[in-house]
């Protein structure tokens, strides 16, 4: 009976005396959850939503007829939060839930089960964590914003019942794929060899979003009067507090893709803001080189277009390569808006296509380019621009695509279900009053 005693007290000591060091070993193996990095993905997630309410919707509400105003300004605020109800519900299992394939992830997290404020969401260091919740968080605010963007090819002629059907469809069949292929560890073109390169949003966000503005513009068809009455923006006053917002609202957009407080998101933070400079005064050149004045919607309209093309190279491009890319798709997206698309029987009221389509195809595949450290990327000494060009090149195709028939499917449902067109006369009176029963201006 002693000898028991005395082995067992052994054994409980052997025990006890193991227990610091599992302990350390357990502590290592759990990622760290830093608070600095936290607190800064609530402030860039708060950015994100300040893009899109109050930013994209006084940027394209001010680009609109007087009679139009309140509906952008409706359709933006409700989409975006038919965005956000989804996303919780079904979309973020869609995208970044355990399992799945290539294509889609598995449906565990459905209404978010299993999350909790204690879950993690990895970052690109190894090791380190944020809340799942914040990760939820952010990434929602993609969703809501890329749908919203959308709009600017189809406002002034679209039913609000039709928007929002059309939104919850495409969220599900076009957007939730192409984020989780892109960005997802399973995904379809993040386990290319190379892994395509979209830092912020090029693919997922800008050339899904253009690409979709305009299948719907084609399906849609030319607004009463298009080519024939003064469509002219009705406030650029509007137009340009928007383009601040959007602007800084877009730190958040870049600089939060690092998903820490680190260098890289201090890269994106200065890439920010020099392709967007470079944006806005070479589209006013652009102007000028096609025999116009340098205009305050170029100017506006240039750094959109700037922060599109920056960032899917937020991260992977040094400043001076930042500040090529914003040139080179400002002058591509001005030369195809002012002189281009007047020639085509293309109604993409707002340029939702001439400016997040072919920025963020231009944005995707410079970014190929812009790694290599001969312009200050942060690609290796031995990085090669001919493999990762061509990756590139594929996920602009397989988004562009998918983008292109997932968006054709969704619309001619909405069309065979409810229609898609507000009813002549209202379109002559406006969506204002015929949609929504009321004004944006009492004058």
């Amino acid at each position: 009976m002693n000898k028991r005693i005395a082995s067992a007290a052994t054994i409980g000591m052997a025990i006890f005396a193991g227990l610091p060091a599992r302990a350390q070993d357990a502590a290592a193996a759990l990622p760290t959850v830093d608070k600095g990095d936290t607190a800064w993905m609530i402030v860039a997630t708060v950015l994100v939503m300040a893009m899109i309410v109050p930013g994209l919707a006084l940027f394209y509400g001010g680009l609109v007829r007087t009679k139009n105003m309140l509906s952008v300004l409706t359709q933006i605020i409700a989409v975006a939060s038919l965005a956000m109800i989804l996303w919780v519900v079904f979309g973020y299992t869609m995208a970044f839930g355990d399992g799945g394939n290539a294509f889609i992830a598995g449906f565990g997290k459905l209404f978010l089960a299993g999350v909790t404020a204690d879950t993690t969401a990895a970052t690109f260091s190894e090791g380190v964590a944020i809340p799942e919740y914040v990760f939820i968080a952010f990434q929602m605010t993609f969703s809501a914003i890329t749908v919203a963007l959308v709009i600017g090819g189809l406002v002034e002629r679209l039913k609000f019942s039709a928007l929002m059907l059309f939104a919850a469809i495409w969220l599900t069949i076009v957007y939730y794929p192409i984020a989780h292929m892109v960005w997802a560890g399973n995904g379809l073109l993040f386990n290319w060899d190379p892994a395509a390169l979209d830092f912020a949003g090029g693919t997922v966000v800008h050339i899904n979003a253009g690409i979709s503005a305009l299948v719907g513009a084609l399906i849609l068809g030319p607004r009463i009067g298009f080519k024939k009455d003064i469509m002219a923006p009705h406030s650029l006053t509007m137009t340009l507090i928007g383009t601040g917002l959007l602007w800084v609202g877009w730190f958040g957009f870049n600089a939060g893709s690092a998903l820490e407080a680190n260098g890289s998101a201090a890269l994106a933070l200065l890439n920010t803001f020099v392709a967007t400079a470079a944006g806005v005064l070479f589209w006013m050149l652009t102007e000028r080189a096609l025999g116009h004045k340098g205009s305050l919607l170029g100017a506006c309209s240039g750094a959109i277009a700037g922060l599109v093309a920056v960032t899917p190279a937020a991260g992977n491009a040094g400043p001076f390569g930042a500040i090529l890319l914003g040139a080179i798709a400002s002058v591509a997206c001005a030369w195809f808006v002012v002189s281009v698309k007047p020639r085509l029987n293309l109604d993409d009221s707002l340029d939702a296509f001439g400016i997040h389509g072919i920025g963020g195809i231009i944005g995707s595949i410079g970014t190929a380019v812009t790694m290599l450290p001969a312009l200050g990327g942060p690609g290796a000494a031995d990085y090669a621009v001919g493999p990762q060009l061509v990756t590139q090149v594929v996920a602009v195709a397989i988004a562009g695509g998918w983008a292109a028939i997932g968006s054709a499917v969704a619309f001619f449902i909405v069309k065979a279900a409810i229609g898609l067109r507000v009813a002549e006369e209202v379109e002559r009176e406006g969506l204002d009053l015929g949609e929504h029963g009321e004004r944006a201006y009492n004058y």
